[in-house]
């Protein structure tokens, strides 16, 4: 069930849109966000904003061809079709229990002390993830990434950065070797597990004293800065709990109908 409301709430919200942007017109229609997100869902990892600007006009053309082919549908007379009778209602059909639900949902309401009293209870829970920001070296043999270790032995501060960016550049076969091989902030999740343990094992400042073996190598790695692991505050967290305490409720109060609905409904399994 819940995954049946999420999904549903989840197609509602993209599939109107008061203020959806017109990308071209044809024959007097708009062709518009919904139209674009249609036509993306075969793309399910792109994004239409990161398109580059051909690839953007291809999709629109895409849509205006929709529009035109629609059209002509609708002009063949294909709304008397027996098969596009039977599709239109159980379109009907689910369109109904979509706007019915968010309109259950929009009338649900938490109240501040629930919230807060949710806070209180479950407080450990709400901890900022640990996160390093950290470079490192990919090396194809533990030998040469010995050596490397031994180079920057003795070095700190900037001295360190600056020796351990240069033979980044100069000796990973990483695709961060060219950037120095800085990786940015990451999450313990975020990384291949021997990797990850031995980046946040590190103290702010320091280099792996051992080569950290993985699928992909022999690493050298140097954390840069770590930030997280301090309690979310209240105010943080509000907004979090509310939607999850709404969600919780609206699940419980659908669950509840249905199973209300079923005592007075004629039901035969097949």
């Amino acid at each position: 069930m819940k995954r049946v409301i999420l999904g549903s709430l989840a197609t509602l919200a993209m599939s109107i849109s008061l203020n959806a942007a017109v990308y071209a017109t044809v024959d007097g229609q708009d062709v518009n966000d919904q139209d674009i997100a249609a036509l993306m869902k075969a793309m399910p990892d792109a994004k239409f904003e990161t398109l580059s600007d051909e690839q953007r006009k291809s999709v629109i053309n895409q849509a205006v061809e929709r529009k035109l082919l629609s059209k002509k549908a609708l002009e063949d007379g294909i709304e008397n079709d027996a098969e596009y009778k039977s599709l239109m209602e159980n379109i009907k059909s689910n369109l109904a229990l979509e706007i019915w639900m968010k309109r259950v949902f929009e009338k649900i309401k938490v109240a501040d002390k629930d919230v807060k009293a949710y806070f209180d209870t479950n407080s450990a829970k709400f901890v900022k993830p640990e996160t390093v920001k950290a470079r490192h070296i990919l090396l194809k043999d533990e030998q040469a990434a010995k050596d490397v270790i031994a180079e920057l032995k003795g070095l700190k501060g900037d001295a360190l950065l600056n020796k351990f960016t240069e033979l980044a550049k100069t000796k990973s076969t990483g695709p961060s070797g060219k950037n120095g091989g800085d990786l940015g902030w990451f999450n313990a999740r975020q990384m291949v597990q021997p990797f990850s343990v031995a980046a946040f094992a590190l103290e702010k400042g320091a280099v792996t004293q051992t080569p950290v073996k993985t699928q992909f190598g022999y690493h050298v790695i140097l954390s840069e800065d770590k930030k997280g692991g301090e309690k979310v505050t209240f105010d943080e967290a509000k907004v979090q709990i509310e939607n999850g305490l709404k969600m919780s409720k609206f699940r419980d109060d659908v669950s509840a109908q249905a199973k209300e609905l079923k005592k007075t409904a004629k039901i035969t399994y097949k």
